[in-house]
């Protein structure tokens, strides 16, 4: 099996969308679609001629899920979202900073669940768009914040994809100051659920650049002692 990855960062906060499927003409999953991520989706489905039946949600803060549910709806797919942040879906505002929470005054926004909101567990394997994911909850940067892996088989040097949404950066991790946010738990996620990963999987990141764990293992100043 074949894995077409497409990302582009999307919005003012710049982050990282993804479309994944096992082919061009082919079923399709879309994660993490943000503020103005709706036109670059459609961009990649018309290239690819795809048909997006998923949209997995990284963790419920707006700059990740803002347009789940124009997405969702455009293309009557289900929207995956761990339950400790499922309230967010229709509540951003609880999960946001001041400063960003300001940025948005002046404007007026109204939200809501997607019509089809499924759940996510820790350990689940999820099969969607003939893709297998391995949903890993990571909290810390927000309760309900999961991580979705998959094998890559078009390549002998990479294993697995890892979509880490706000978890791991190249060079970094998420910020735990955030409403839901807890530096203890990123803690033991990134011990339980990072470091016990090989070195070949790469990580793709909710912001910024493409990175690998045997990297950010090496090199990444928040991982060095746990």
């Amino acid at each position: 099996m074949r894995v077409l990855v497409a990302g582009f960062p999307a919005g003012p906060w710049g982050t990282n969308c993804y479309v994944v499927a096992t082919g061009a003409g082919s079923e399709c999953v879309v994660i993490d679609p943000g503020k103005d991520a709706t036109a670059g989706v459609a961009d990649v489905v018309a290239q690819h001629r795809l048909k997006p039946v998923a949209v997995l949600v990284t963790h419920g803060h707006v700059d990740h899920m803002w347009c789940v549910a124009p997405v969702a709806g455009t293309y009557e797919a289900t929207a995956w979202i761990h339950p400790r942040d499922r309230h967010l879906l229709a509540d951003p505002m609880a999960g946001m900073s001041a400063e960003t929470s300001q940025m948005l005054l002046g404007a007026t926004y109204t939200w809501a669940e997607p019509d089809d909101v499924r759940e996510l567990a820790d350990g689940q394997r999820l099969t969607v768009a003939g893709i297998d994911f391995a949903v890993d909850h990571t909290p810390g940067h927000t309760p309900g914040s999961v991580t979705f892996r998959t094998a890559y088989p078009d390549s002998t040097e990479v294993s697995e994809v890892m979509f880490a949404g706000d978890l791991l950066f190249e060079g970094s991790i998420g910020r735990t100051d955030l409403p839901g946010g807890d530096h203890a738990e990123m803690m033991r996620s990134l011990a339980a659920k990072v470091l016990t990963l090989p070195d070949d999987v790469v990580v793709l990141p909710g912001h910024g650049n493409q990175t690998s764990i045997g990297r950010e293992r090496h090199t990444n100043p928040y991982l060095q002692g746990l």
